[in-house]
Protein backbone atom coordinates (compact mmCIF):
# COMPACT_ATOMS: atom_id res chain seq x y z
CA UNK A 1 0.00 0.00 0.00
CA UNK A 2 1.24 3.51 -0.81
CA UNK A 3 1.01 6.14 1.92
CA UNK A 4 -1.68 8.27 2.30
CA UNK A 5 1.00 11.47 1.34
CA UNK A 6 1.47 9.94 -2.01
CA UNK A 7 -1.60 9.16 -3.09
CA UNK A 8 -2.87 12.44 -2.23
CA UNK A 9 -0.58 14.13 -4.37
CA UNK A 10 -1.83 15.24 -8.44
CA UNK A 11 -1.32 14.21 -11.59
CA UNK A 12 0.64 16.51 -14.00
CA UNK A 13 -1.44 16.59 -17.83
CA UNK A 14 1.42 18.34 -20.13
CA UNK A 15 0.77 19.46 -24.05
CA UNK A 16 2.21 22.43 -26.24
CA UNK A 17 -1.11 24.42 -26.03
CA UNK A 18 -4.60 23.93 -25.05
CA UNK A 19 -5.65 21.14 -27.14
CA UNK A 20 -4.61 18.72 -23.76
CA UNK A 21 -7.57 19.91 -22.00
CA UNK A 22 -9.52 17.98 -23.59
CA UNK A 23 -7.46 14.58 -22.04
CA UNK A 24 -7.85 16.96 -18.68
CA UNK A 25 -11.77 16.71 -19.16
CA UNK A 26 -11.99 12.94 -19.68
CA UNK A 27 -9.15 12.90 -16.91
CA UNK A 28 -11.39 14.43 -14.89
CA UNK A 29 -14.84 13.30 -15.55
CA UNK A 30 -13.05 9.43 -15.01
CA UNK A 31 -11.24 10.43 -11.52
CA UNK A 32 -13.07 13.05 -9.95
CA UNK A 33 -11.60 12.52 -6.51
CA UNK A 34 -7.86 13.50 -8.25
CA UNK A 35 -5.97 16.70 -7.98
CA UNK A 36 -4.71 18.05 -11.14
CA UNK A 37 -1.83 20.36 -12.47
CA UNK A 38 -1.67 20.86 -16.16
CA UNK A 39 0.70 22.67 -17.45
CA UNK A 40 0.89 24.38 -21.45
CA UNK A 41 3.82 25.49 -23.14
CA UNK A 42 1.96 27.84 -25.21
CA UNK A 43 5.60 29.99 -25.64
CA UNK A 44 6.53 27.09 -28.06
CA UNK A 45 3.93 26.03 -29.61
CA UNK A 46 3.30 24.69 -32.49
CA UNK A 47 6.14 21.65 -31.36
CA UNK A 48 4.70 20.23 -34.72
CA UNK A 49 7.20 22.79 -36.74
CA UNK A 50 10.23 22.04 -34.62
CA UNK A 51 13.22 19.37 -35.20
CA UNK A 52 12.98 16.16 -32.84
CA UNK A 53 15.35 17.62 -30.81
CA UNK A 54 14.01 20.82 -29.63
CA UNK A 55 10.35 18.56 -29.41
CA UNK A 56 12.00 16.16 -26.89
CA UNK A 57 14.35 19.29 -25.32
CA UNK A 58 11.09 21.37 -24.77
CA UNK A 59 9.47 18.27 -23.24
CA UNK A 60 11.34 17.72 -20.86
CA UNK A 61 12.05 20.75 -19.81
CA UNK A 62 8.29 21.42 -19.44
CA UNK A 63 7.43 18.55 -17.68
CA UNK A 64 10.43 18.65 -15.01
CA UNK A 65 8.32 21.77 -13.90
CA UNK A 66 5.52 19.45 -13.09
CA UNK A 67 7.72 16.87 -11.56
CA UNK A 68 8.84 19.93 -9.04
CA UNK A 69 5.27 20.38 -7.83
CA UNK A 70 4.92 16.50 -6.84
CA UNK A 71 3.45 14.44 -9.41
CA UNK A 72 2.35 10.66 -8.87
CA UNK A 73 1.61 10.27 -12.81
CA UNK A 74 2.48 12.28 -15.66
CA UNK A 75 0.36 12.05 -18.42
CA UNK A 76 1.52 13.88 -22.03
CA UNK A 77 -1.50 15.04 -23.37
CA UNK A 78 0.10 16.07 -26.49
CA UNK A 79 0.32 13.77 -29.90
CA UNK A 80 3.63 15.19 -31.00
CA UNK A 81 5.46 14.89 -27.95
CA UNK A 82 3.88 11.00 -27.41
CA UNK A 83 5.39 10.16 -30.74
CA UNK A 84 8.71 11.53 -30.20
CA UNK A 85 9.62 12.30 -26.54
CA UNK A 86 8.18 9.57 -24.61
CA UNK A 87 11.07 7.24 -24.15
CA UNK A 88 12.96 9.76 -22.84
CA UNK A 89 10.65 11.03 -20.49
CA UNK A 90 9.80 7.47 -18.72
CA UNK A 91 13.60 7.83 -18.29
CA UNK A 92 13.93 10.81 -17.31
CA UNK A 93 10.94 10.86 -14.76
CA UNK A 94 11.53 7.01 -13.63
CA UNK A 95 10.22 5.67 -11.12
CA UNK A 96 7.43 8.28 -12.00
CA UNK A 97 4.82 6.52 -14.60
CA UNK A 98 4.52 7.99 -17.26
CA UNK A 99 1.69 7.80 -20.02
CA UNK A 100 1.18 8.88 -23.86
CA UNK A 101 -1.65 9.52 -25.98
CA UNK A 102 -0.80 7.29 -28.79
CA UNK A 103 -0.40 4.15 -27.53
CA UNK A 104 -4.28 4.05 -25.41
CA UNK A 105 -5.72 4.92 -29.00
CA UNK A 106 -3.79 2.36 -30.68
CA UNK A 107 -4.61 -0.26 -28.42
CA UNK A 108 -8.43 0.86 -28.39
CA UNK A 109 -8.57 0.79 -31.97
CA UNK A 110 -7.22 -2.34 -32.76
CA UNK A 111 -9.65 -3.62 -29.53
CA UNK A 112 -12.75 -2.39 -31.66
CA UNK A 113 -11.72 -4.19 -34.43
CA UNK A 114 -8.83 -6.49 -35.01
CA UNK A 115 -7.39 -6.99 -38.65
CA UNK A 116 -9.33 -3.75 -39.46
CA UNK A 117 -8.75 -0.66 -41.51
CA UNK A 118 -8.09 1.97 -39.41
CA UNK A 119 -7.74 6.38 -40.27
CA UNK A 120 -5.90 8.35 -38.18
CA UNK A 121 -7.18 12.14 -38.63
CA UNK A 122 -4.04 14.22 -36.86
CA UNK A 123 -1.85 17.30 -37.56
CA UNK A 124 0.94 17.07 -39.75
CA UNK A 125 3.97 16.65 -37.55
CA UNK A 126 1.92 13.10 -36.02
CA UNK A 127 1.15 12.09 -39.74
CA UNK A 128 4.74 12.39 -40.46
CA UNK A 129 6.45 11.22 -37.63
CA UNK A 130 3.60 7.99 -38.41
CA UNK A 131 3.49 7.36 -34.37
CA UNK A 132 0.07 5.26 -34.71
CA UNK A 133 0.78 3.32 -37.67
CA UNK A 134 3.84 2.16 -36.00
CA UNK A 135 1.71 1.30 -32.67
CA UNK A 136 -1.43 -0.09 -34.34
CA UNK A 137 0.95 -2.33 -36.90
CA UNK A 138 2.80 -3.16 -33.39
CA UNK A 139 -0.26 -4.43 -31.48
CA UNK A 140 -1.88 -6.12 -34.95
CA UNK A 141 -0.05 -6.98 -37.75
CA UNK A 142 -2.96 -7.86 -39.55
CA UNK A 143 -4.29 -4.36 -39.30
CA UNK A 144 -4.27 -1.66 -42.45
CA UNK A 145 -3.53 1.79 -41.49
CA UNK A 146 -4.21 4.69 -43.43
CA UNK A 147 -2.98 8.33 -41.91
CA UNK A 148 -4.52 12.42 -42.80
CA UNK A 149 -3.70 15.25 -41.91
CA UNK A 150 -5.90 17.60 -41.15
CA UNK A 151 -4.68 20.87 -40.22
CA UNK A 152 -7.58 23.14 -40.61
CA UNK A 153 -9.87 21.12 -38.24
CA UNK A 154 -7.44 22.68 -35.30
CA UNK A 155 -8.80 26.16 -35.92
CA UNK A 156 -12.12 25.33 -36.45
CA UNK A 157 -11.76 23.28 -32.99
CA UNK A 158 -10.42 26.90 -31.70
CA UNK A 159 -12.94 28.78 -32.74
CA UNK A 160 -15.68 26.69 -31.42
CA UNK A 161 -17.28 25.95 -34.72
CA UNK A 162 -18.09 22.43 -33.57
CA UNK A 163 -20.66 21.40 -34.72
CA UNK A 164 -23.02 21.99 -38.15
CA UNK A 165 -22.46 22.59 -41.69
CA UNK A 166 -18.59 24.42 -41.57
CA UNK A 167 -17.10 21.86 -39.39
CA UNK A 168 -19.22 18.80 -41.63
CA UNK A 169 -18.35 20.00 -44.46
CA UNK A 170 -14.66 20.25 -43.79
CA UNK A 171 -14.74 16.70 -42.50
CA UNK A 172 -15.76 15.61 -45.46
CA UNK A 173 -13.78 17.72 -47.52
CA UNK A 174 -10.90 15.49 -45.76
CA UNK A 175 -12.52 12.27 -45.97
CA UNK A 176 -13.12 12.53 -49.54
CA UNK A 177 -9.05 12.38 -49.81
CA UNK A 178 -8.91 8.82 -48.74
CA UNK A 179 -9.79 7.50 -52.38
CA UNK A 180 -12.26 4.86 -51.48
CA UNK A 181 -10.74 3.70 -48.06
CA UNK A 182 -13.37 2.10 -45.75
CA UNK A 183 -12.40 2.31 -42.12
CA UNK A 184 -13.72 0.47 -39.37
CA UNK A 185 -12.18 2.86 -36.98
CA UNK A 186 -11.53 6.20 -37.33
CA UNK A 187 -8.56 7.87 -34.60
CA UNK A 188 -8.86 11.18 -33.46
CA UNK A 189 -5.46 11.32 -32.91
CA UNK A 190 -5.06 15.28 -31.99
CA UNK A 191 -6.22 16.21 -29.40
CA UNK A 192 -8.00 19.22 -30.71
CA UNK A 193 -10.33 17.00 -32.58
CA UNK A 194 -12.71 15.42 -28.96
CA UNK A 195 -14.75 18.54 -29.38
CA UNK A 196 -15.69 18.13 -32.90
CA UNK A 197 -16.95 14.27 -32.13
CA UNK A 198 -20.27 14.92 -32.89
CA UNK A 199 -19.47 16.46 -36.40
CA UNK A 200 -17.38 12.95 -36.71
CA UNK A 201 -20.42 11.03 -35.76
CA UNK A 202 -22.57 13.34 -38.58
CA UNK A 203 -20.51 12.82 -41.45
CA UNK A 204 -19.41 8.80 -40.47
CA UNK A 205 -22.36 7.69 -39.63
CA UNK A 206 -22.75 4.66 -37.16
CA UNK A 207 -20.86 1.68 -38.78
CA UNK A 208 -17.42 3.26 -37.60
CA UNK A 209 -16.10 3.31 -34.57
CA UNK A 210 -14.83 6.65 -33.10
CA UNK A 211 -11.99 6.42 -31.17
CA UNK A 212 -10.90 9.48 -28.88
CA UNK A 213 -7.41 9.43 -27.56
CA UNK A 214 -8.89 11.73 -24.60
CA UNK A 215 -11.33 8.80 -23.20
CA UNK A 216 -8.94 5.86 -23.98
CA UNK A 217 -5.86 8.04 -22.19
CA UNK A 218 -8.32 8.78 -19.22
CA UNK A 219 -9.18 5.00 -18.56
CA UNK A 220 -5.34 4.01 -19.18
CA UNK A 221 -4.26 6.52 -16.80
CA UNK A 222 -7.17 5.15 -14.13
CA UNK A 223 -6.51 1.59 -14.44
CA UNK A 224 -1.68 2.66 -14.19
CA UNK A 225 -2.76 4.32 -10.59
CA UNK A 226 -5.33 1.07 -9.41
CA UNK A 227 -2.62 -1.13 -10.49
CA UNK A 228 -0.03 0.83 -8.73
CA UNK A 229 -2.30 1.44 -5.80
CA UNK A 230 -2.21 5.17 -6.07
CA UNK A 231 -6.32 6.16 -6.02
CA UNK A 232 -6.70 9.33 -4.43
CA UNK A 233 -9.60 8.10 -1.93
CA UNK A 234 -10.54 11.22 -0.67
CA UNK A 235 -14.18 12.88 -0.22
CA UNK A 236 -15.32 15.80 -2.63
CA UNK A 237 -13.89 16.73 -6.02
CA UNK A 238 -10.35 17.08 -6.56
CA UNK A 239 -8.54 20.34 -6.82
CA UNK A 240 -7.26 21.72 -10.48
CA UNK A 241 -4.07 24.01 -11.27
CA UNK A 242 -3.47 25.52 -14.58
CA UNK A 243 -0.20 27.07 -15.61
CA UNK A 244 1.09 28.36 -18.91
CA UNK A 245 4.27 29.83 -20.50
CA UNK A 246 2.97 32.73 -22.22
CA UNK A 247 -0.86 34.25 -23.42
CA UNK A 248 -3.09 33.64 -20.59
CA UNK A 249 -5.88 35.49 -21.60
CA UNK A 250 -6.20 33.41 -25.02
CA UNK A 251 -5.62 30.45 -23.07
CA UNK A 252 -8.67 30.80 -20.88
CA UNK A 253 -10.95 32.05 -23.71
CA UNK A 254 -9.94 28.77 -26.18
CA UNK A 255 -9.15 25.90 -23.79
CA UNK A 256 -12.23 26.79 -21.75
CA UNK A 257 -14.21 25.61 -24.83
CA UNK A 258 -12.28 22.57 -24.26
CA UNK A 259 -12.08 22.04 -20.55
CA UNK A 260 -15.81 22.08 -20.47
CA UNK A 261 -16.02 25.40 -18.53
CA UNK A 262 -15.56 29.37 -17.96
CA UNK A 263 -12.30 30.71 -17.30
CA UNK A 264 -10.73 33.40 -16.68
CA UNK A 265 -6.95 34.55 -17.46
CA UNK A 266 -6.77 34.70 -13.47
CA UNK A 267 -7.44 30.83 -13.21
CA UNK A 268 -4.41 30.69 -15.43
CA UNK A 269 -0.64 30.66 -13.59
CA UNK A 270 2.15 32.34 -16.20
CA UNK A 271 5.32 29.97 -15.49
CA UNK A 272 9.16 30.39 -16.66
CA UNK A 273 10.40 26.64 -17.35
Amino acid sequence: MKSSQTTALPIGVFDSGVGGLTVLKALRDGLPHEDFIYLGDTARLPYGTKSQASISRYACQATAHLQKQGIKLLVVACNTASAVALDALRQRMHPLSVIGVVEPGATAAVAAQPGGAHLVLATEATVRLGAYRQAISARDPQATVRELSCELLVAIAEEGWNSGEIATAIIRRYLAQIDGYRPDSVILGCTHFPVLRDAFAVVLGSGVAIIDSAQTTAIAASQMLAAASLCNNQNGTGKLSLMATDGPTRFARVGGRFLGEKLVAGDIELVDI
